[in-house]
């Protein structure tokens, strides 16, 4: 697996500080990882469909060959620390009530 360093400098630069870029990253890394979780399930329930007569698992070539293609994906921290880099993601802070903040 390939890698290559993140200069921590770029990343504040493109938000107000390192500790926002962080939270922003993994934000974007568990939507990341939930849209390939998704796509992996809604590919792999046609191709494991298996019999009552089956008690022991068998092994299915077409399963194992898309396992092994989302293993080789780039991982979603990476995906997501790029997309922070290259200004594909848009934040905003939460909006607070009034009435939270007061401790009424």
């Amino acid at each position: 697996m390939e890698f290559s360093p993140v200069d921590l400098k770029d990343l504040e630069k493109r938000t107000n500080n390192i500790y926002e870029a962080v939270i922003v990253a993994a934000k974007r890394a568990r939507q990341v990882n939930d849209e390939n979780r998704l796509e992996y399930n809604t590919i792999l329930n046609p191709l494991s469909i298996t019999t009552d007569d089956d008690f022991e698992e068998k092994e299915n070539p077409e399963v194992l060959k898309t396992s092994l293609e989302f293993e080789n994906r780039p991982k979603p921290h990476l995906i997501a620390t790029q997309e922070i880099l290259d200004d594909k993601i848009e934040y905003r802070y939460k909006e607070v009530d009034e009435t939270e903040t007061s401790g009424s």
